[in-house]
């Protein structure tokens, strides 16, 4: 029952961080940080019921957690884009990468960090893009 928990909370907090970046028409938008969010979940609750499978001093849960941040880096990587001397996609790899460390610490159940985390994340992504049309007034292209 807990996991199941754990997987609805995922799925909302990556659903309401997809959200923002879908309403910006950003490249990887509602259904990709859902998906990250969740299945960082999932390979975190994986860890715990691994230890309880097979056990022993030798397991080490957070390898999976190590696999998670570079597998998310590499997804994130894909939405970089370079064109005529200007990087895009650079914000949405960042919240491919807050998505997973959001599923990832829903899943060892410290559900108070997490929904801290997303609401920090929604306040830079979405905040902050006013402070950046703010300090430099006619560029349009931020995040």
């Amino acid at each position: 029952m807990q996991d199941a928990i754990s997987m609805l909370i995922s799925t909302v907090l990556g659903t309401l961080v997809g959200w923002e970046r879908q309403m910006g028409r950003k490249p990887a938008g509602l259904r990709t940080h859902t998906l990250v969010c969740l299945g960082s979940t999932m390979f975190t609750l994986l860890t715990i019921h691994a230890t309880k499978a097979f056990g022993g001093t030798s397991l080490d849960p957070t390898r999976i957690i190590h696999g998670v941040i570079t597998g998310v880096g590499f997804l994130g990587a894909g939405s970089i884009l370079r064109q005529e001397g200007y990087v895009h996609g650079l914000t949405t790899a960042a919240s491919i990468w807050m998505v997973a460390a959001i599923g990832t610490t829903v899943g060892v159940h410290a559900y108070p960090l997490a929904i801290i985390g997303t609401v920090l994340a929604l306040m830079v992504l979405e905040g902050y893009r006013w402070i950046e049309r703010w300090l430099t007034p006619g560029d349009e292209s931020n995040g």
